[in-house]
Order: C-alpha cells, then structure tokens, then sequence
C-alpha cells in the first residue's frame, strides 16, 4: 500500500461538497432552499470559475460556517476521509485563522480568539482511529491589514504543538502594493524559526521573485519553469519544493488542460528542483490525492519514476514529518498502518 503526504490543502477547501451540502440541510434554511437536491450543490460547488479570485470566493462560503462550535465536526470527517479514502499519512492543513473567528467581536477580540481556533483545530485533527500525522499551516491573508498578519505569525510562533510554518494567501495577484510588508513578516518569521512558505508564481500576475529567498517551499510555483525558467537553478540550490496542485489550474482557468504541466514537471526535473503534488482543495475539486498522482500518469505528465519522486519529495519537504529523511517508498515497511502510525506523535 501506497502512503501519501499533502503538503498544500486549504481548510476552507477541503470539505467534500455532499458533507457540506448536508450540514447546510440541517443548518441553513437558505442555502438548503438555494439547492434542494444534491446534484445541483455539487454542480455549483465544483465547477470550473473564470479566475482565481472568483474561484477564492468559495472559501468564504465555507469559512463562514467553520466556526469554533462546528470546526470539530468538519474536520474530522476529513481526516476520517483522508486516512481511509486517500492512505495519507501526513497533511498540514493551511488556514486563516481570523477568518474562523467571531464576526461581531472588534478586532482587538478576534485576534485573542485565534488561539482558541489553532487549538480546537489542533485537538480535531487528532483522531486515534485514523492515526495521521496533521500539523497546521496559518496563512496571513493579502485581505487583512498588518496587525492581524503580525498576529498570525506571532500565534504561530508560540504554538510549535500545533503550527509548523506560516503563508500568504488572498490571491498572488494582490501582493504588490504590500510586497515590502510581507518580506518583512517573513524575515521575522524566519528570525524566530518558523517555516515558510508562500502562494506565488502560481498566476502570471502573481510572479514576486522578492519574496523567494524568504521561503522554504513555493505554493504553487508553476510559471517559475512556464515563464521564468532562469530562476529554477538558484531555487533548486536552495532546495526549495513547489507546492504543484494540478486540478486547481483547471478550476481556476489559469491552464485550459493538465498536458500544459509536462513543461512545469519536466524542467523542474531537469534542473533538480523537487516537486510535491498536492490537492489544495481536495474537497472543492471533489478530487483525492491518489487520483492528482494518477491523472498526471495517464495523461502522460509524468512517468512512473517522476511520480515516485514526487512522492518522495512530498515526505522529505513535509515540515513536521517525524521521518523526512526515509523515501516514500521505504514507508510502507517502516510504518503498517495503523498499529505502527498509531505509536507516533501526532502534531496538532
């Protein structure tokens, strides 16, 4: 048996549309009028938008009702999903925490509340029965002013149970007015010891060089090989990992069809930068992690020694793997799910 390690899905995203279909029945009289039958939500939630930023305007949908009373409920049906639907045996889960806090507290309020949030999530993701190792990611958010984004790191640097590294979210698009800020809170970060990485060069109007030497791996990445390949070597002295989840391009429009992606995989490879394949919104795309690995190898993205690569790479870039240095292959004969997972520290 194949074991799995995602290193980029949104929580935001990640809710698998009949799951949230059913909690709307039970607990929103108007979107259970909106789609009365099942079919029509999954059609609507899971459809291809025009852009990313219409795309990002889901999550709200979800972020709205992933509060700290139902948090628990929505997340352990994910991990219960991802342990017996996908073999993972790692996730970090990626989120804005200010944005699962109470709308009608100030923002003074809301920032205290984000430390309940880090831990009602990390207690959640803890589920004896699916023994994954589960550690969050905070993204700052390119919607938030300084304070909160300061905040988030600082939250982040004083949960290491919980919290593995930070990020910035929002839509690369939008970095530009606020690029000096951001550097800034990743040269903090980074000051403080927390990992790091970043949602950039995944857009042709998202490509920030000034940003890469503060982070560890790059969310996304693509036009880095598509558009500026030049930077692929210094990435890959860097032994910086691109965070490459392929449905999303699709749902976004940012490509027209995952044959586009042979470039990204094979001048990467060709320049020694490793790749981690990824699900982003595992839920939203309706798609699981096995399935991104396995569309790319039927279509001819990849071969079989790339994907186990990838794979690889997904476990040696994992930034709370209790075993980063053992290839994905030796996995299965180092741990036998679940009696052997089940002796690990699970972080969060």
């Amino acid at each position: 048996m194949s074991l799995y390690a995602d290193l980029h899905r949104h929580l935001g995203g990640s809710v698998v549309p009949r799951i949230l279909w059913r909690y709307f029945k039970r607990h929103d009289s108007d979107m259970a009028k909106r789609f009365p039958q099942y079919p029509e939500f999954e059609e609507f939630y899971t459809k291809p938008r025009n852009t990313l930023d219409e795309y990002l305007e889901l999550h709200t949908l979800v972020e709205s009702v992933q509060t700290a009373k139902t948090l628990p409920y929505f997340i352990y049906r994910l991990i219960r999903g991802a342990y017996i639907f996908e073999n993972l045996a790692y996730l970090e889960l990626r989120y804005t925490p200010y944005y699962r806090t109470n709308e009608d507290l100030s923002t003074f309020e809301r920032i205290e509340e984000m430390a309940k949030i880090v831990e009602i999530v990390g207690r959640s993701a803890t589920v004896p029965e699916y023994p994954i190792v589960c550690s969050q990611i905070l993204c700052m958010h390119s919607r938030l002013p300084y304070e909160v984004n300061k905040a988030i790191v600082d939250l982040a640097i004083a949960n290491p149970e919980y919290v593995c590294a930070i990020d910035i979210a929002g839509g690369d698009s939008h970095y530009r007015e606020r690029l000096d800020e951001f550097i800034s809170l990743y040269k903090y970060a980074r000051s403080q010891g927390l990992k790091t990485t970043g949602h950039v060069f995944e857009t042709e109007n998202g490509c920030y060089p000034e940003l890469l030497p503060y982070l560890m791996r790059i969310g996304h990445g693509i036009q880095i090989p598509l558009k500026q390949p030049e930077l692929l070597k210094e990435i890959a002295a860097n032994n910086q990992c691109l965070e490459v989840c392929p449905t999303t391009y699709l749902k976004t429009g940012t490509l027209e069809d995952l044959s586009q992606l042979k470039v990204v995989f094979d001048r990467c490879f060709d320049a020694g930068v490793d790749i981690a394949i990824c699900t982003d919104n595992a839920g939203l795309h309706n798609v699981r992690l096995p399935f991104e690995y396995e569309n790319l190898l039927t279509q001819d993205v990849i071969d079989f020694k790339q994907l186990q690569a990838c794979q690889d790479a997904a476990f040696r870039h994992a930034f709370a793997w209790p075993y980063a240095k053992q290839p994905a292959s030796l996995l299965t004969g180092l741990l036998n799910p679940p009696q052997q997972l089940k002796t690990l520290e699970i972080v969060g």
